[in-house]
């Protein structure tokens, strides 16, 4: 399994801008589009996910909408692998299996189509996002992986969040690249 060294994680951190009173006054929002127009920061980045999960006998990548979707297709591309998008409702226009996650202040629903993983039995399935910060919408996404048949084998995020304490009751084992205490 590769482990990112202090010098690439310096790399790829670097090249992430910090927006200060976004969304709201207090928050310090995590901008990854920087990154993503860094050349050799994304390339560590790719990089380092591909020498990791080469060995993990993945069948599919599934990203949650939005920012996952770049970097799962990608590293679904590196490994030779299917992408699959997890959305939010109502975006997909096949039959779809739906999971509800609570927010601040009511709920919210991503979907998954009810085939995305194909015939193989209980295929294994890395889901990939940019964030974890409170949880929700990876916690739900990774249910959704189960409901409909596959292995969510680990999930992945490029950066957590960690002081919100979002990994707390995931259904499966979870990596993040970068951690922020």
């Amino acid at each position: 399994m590769s482990t990112l060294t202090v010098e690439d994680k310096k790399i790829i951190l670097d090249s992430i801008r910090d927006i200060h009173d976004f969304p709201k006054h207090g928050i310090v929002f995590k901008d990854i589009t920087t990154l993503l127009s860094t050349p050799h920061a994304f390339d560590t980045l790719m990089t380092h996910l591909s020498d990791r999960y080469q060995s993990y006998d993945l069948d599919y990548i599934a990203g949650i909408d939005a920012r996952g979707f770049i970097f799962g297709s990608i590293l679904a591309d590196r490994l030779g692998l299917g992408f699959v998008p997890v959305r939010k409702k109502g975006k997909l226009p096949y039959t779809t299996v739906a999971e509800k996650y609570s927010l601040e202040y009511g709920f919210d629903e991503v979907e998954i189509h009810i085939d995305a993983f194909g015939e193989k039995e209980k295929p294994n399935v890395l889901l990939i996002d940019d964030l974890i910060a409170t949880g929700g919408t990876a916690k739900a996404a990774a249910n959704l992986i189960d409901k409909v048949g596959a292995n969510c084998v680990e999930a992945c995020f490029i950066m957590e969040l960690a002081f919100l304490k979002g990994r707390e009751g995931f259904n499966a084992p979870v990596y993040s690249v970068i951690s922020l205490d």
